[in-house]
């Protein structure tokens, strides 16, 4: 997949501004609050139908509109070219593949997979297991699209439960029980299956930034494995009913990475956790080209911020021979460093929401 041309309207102090990216490499630089954060945000928009910067929408809306629209047109790896749309406003979703609506935004997702690193990036690691779950399963939901039908049915059968045990009824709970083992079993097991393909090849990448620093990741499916989840619930009974809510299942799965048999998150530094989540995103877009043939988009704001000269050169060689198409943003050009060896790039200078070609 890659962005042959993006045209964004009304996002931030951004008006009206089309361009045409760069297969590989493309570097945007300019003063805070230029708007450099505003194109990365427009592509995470256009693949996510959410922004990475706000919860909510009215801010993200240049103040002079009542609506954004973010389009662009895609090159996929069989050659083939389409069209991708979408419109938000304070209450609406408007979304259209090839001059085609649709409401569903995993077609958004399937059609433009993109990860991104921003200055929050390290609380991947350092935060709660939600954020984990969300990684996980956007490398499970990409790599196998089996997993989305069998993630909304535990979804929906938990959901059912929990009401049950709100209201005390306990007549139906047997019948959820079944359907919240059935497909929570399943689910972890497509966790489990990703994660033993994906550790070979963050191992890799780890390496190239770490060295030969010993490093793990243990996944946790979210209830003791020593028992059927089943009988796990059954266990939980009484407490769920307390408290009105499932306790165990695939909705509490977690994962923690140790290095040298330590937990990361409690003794690296902040640029070095950075650095391992960059490692880790960087491997969920490599196994998805190696597996499927898939070339995602990169998005990186705020390239200096706590990576230091050496580590920002290693990670834009690995990228510019990666595959993908990267959008990076910084300041000053120099943040940039050495581009020599960087055989394809384009450079934009944004100015007041306005993007020209350096």
């Amino acid at each position: 997949m890659t962005l042959l041309k993006l045209d964004i309207h009304a996002v931030r102090n951004i008006q009206q501004e089309s361009f045409i990216p760069d297969s590989t490499i493309n570097l945007f630089y300019g003063e805070n609050g230029s708007g450099k954060s505003a194109i990365l945000e427009a592509v995470f928009i256009l693949g996510r139908a959410k922004s990475f910067r706000s919860a909510i929408i009215k801010p993200i809306i240049n103040f002079t509109h009542d609506k954004l629209i973010i389009s662009a047109q895609l090159a996929q790896t069989n050659n083939k070219t389409i069209q991708l749309g979408i419109q938000l406003d304070t209450k609406n979703f408007f979304c259209r593949i090839n001059h085609k609506t649709t409401q569903k935004r995993s077609d958004l997702a399937y059609a433009l997979p993109l990860q991104i690193i921003h200055p929050k990036s390290y609380e991947l690691l350092d935060a709660g297991p939600q954020l984990r779950r969300e990684f996980l399963d956007w490398g499970v939901f990409n790599n196998d699209r089996n997993f989305l039908l069998a993630w909304r049915n535990f979804k929906k059968a938990l959901s059912q439960r929990n009401v049950l045990l709100k209201s005390k009824q306990l007549q139906y709970i047997n019948v959820w029980d079944k359907e919240l083992d059935y497909y929570g079993t399943i689910v972890d097991q497509y966790r489990q299956l990703y994660l033993s393909r994906f550790k070979p090849i963050f191992f890799s990448i780890f390496k190239e930034f770490f060295g030969h620093i010993n490093v793990d990741i243990i996944i946790s499916s979210g209830w003791d494995t020593s028992f059927e989840f089943q009988q796990v619930l059954i266990n939980d009974l009484d407490k769920d009913l307390r408290y009105g809510f499932t306790h165990s299942g695939p909705h509490r799965a977690d994962f923690n990475l140790f290095i040298n048999n330590r937990l990361a998150k409690d003794f690296v530094s902040r640029g070095q956790l950075k650095l391992i989540v960059l490692s880790l995103k960087l491997a969920q877009m490599q196994l998805l080209f190696n597996e499927n043939g898939i070339s995602g988009c990169f998005l990186i704001d705020d390239f200096a911020a706590e990576l230091d000269t050496l580590n920002r050169s290693k990670l834009l060689q690995y990228l510019s021979v990666m595959g993908c198409q990267v959008f990076i943003t910084a300041t000053e050009i120099s943040e940039f460093g050495d581009l020599e060896n960087i055989k394809k790039y384009k450079m934009f200078h944004v100015e007041h929401g306005k993007i020209k070609q350096a």
